[in-house]
């Protein structure tokens, strides 16, 4: 990126579509979808993860998620969380297209409490399936740079390895293979789960990432709008970061004033 760019150049693009915010927020665990309308609003954000087992999308007598967050307004991602199985995850998602007509979709299949960690079996079986089916495959997996290449050969439209466990708050445990994925991947690669802070989503940005997403980090704040503000903030900052190239790490000093005598009198 040169002098002659600006930042409003500055997109991304999974599955034919173009999008501006690199933040992707869940609309879980909020204390109500009031809050979670507002929190969303303040994130920036242009796309919204939807547990399909866990929201209502077709009873017009309850409260709708479509009252607060706009389908109109923000791109719908329907995800299997909470799926255990492949089989789970793809009758989830078959039903998710079924009422909505979304074909973009959240792939992840979880292993046993109490780390949750990805079942890359499950997973392979279930994007094998998803694919044939001709779904758009967003997944979740290990941080894993083989499994990641694998998902990415089978056809998935981007890949989204973890930072820590699901719900941890940890931040980015294993930035090494975070950033070889980032390196090795033609798709978009997202950082998803983990993020508990700021500072976290600016790591991952800075790592490469074209994009991070969260859930709990917001939801579980105890001011979920102003933390909202903040990851905004942080992604925005990170990837700045990463496109200006920071500088060199030393193991010795390097004063940024001249020492040379005589030039200061």
């Amino acid at each position: 990126m040169d002098g002659m760019h600006t930042d409003a150049d500055d997109t991304w693009e999974v599955a034919g579509r173009r999008f501006r915010s690199r933040l992707i927020v869940g609309t879980g665990r909020y204390k109500d979808l009031e809050e979670t309308g507002r929190a969303i609003e303040a994130s920036g954000a242009e796309i919204v993860t939807v547990a399909v087992r866990r929201v209502n999308l077709s009873d017009p007598k309850a409260p709708m998620l479509q009252d607060y967050v706009d389908p109109k307004r923000y791109t719908y991602l329907p995800n299997t969380a909470g799926c255990h199985t492949a089989q789970e995850a793809v009758r989830t998602l078959r039903l998710a297209r079924e009422a909505g007509g979304w074909n973009l979709v959240k792939l992840e299949v979880l292993g046993p409490p109490p780390f949750l960690y990805p079942d890359m079996p499950a997973t392979f079986e279930a994007a094998e399936a998803l694919l044939k089916d001709g779904f758009e495959v967003m997944v979740y997996c290990n941080d894993d740079p083989i499994a990641a290449r694998r998902l990415e050969e089978m056809g998935c439209v981007a890949i989204m390895p973890l930072g820590a466990p699901i719900g941890s708050g940890l931040g980015i445990q294993n930035p090494v293979m975070i950033r070889a994925i980032v390196e090795q991947s033609r798709v978009p690669v997202l950082v998803d789960a983990g993020v508990g802070t700021a500072s976290d989503a600016t790591v991952a940005m800075e790592l490469g990432c074209d994009a991070v997403l969260m859930n709990s980090a917001i939801a579980h704040a105890r001011d979920p709008v102003r933390m909202a503000r903040a990851m905004k903030a942080a992604v925005e900052a990170g990837r700045l970061a990463y496109l200006a190239g920071r500088m060199p790490k030393k193991y010795v000093a390097d004063p940024s004033s001249p020492l040379t005598e005589g030039l200061i009198r």
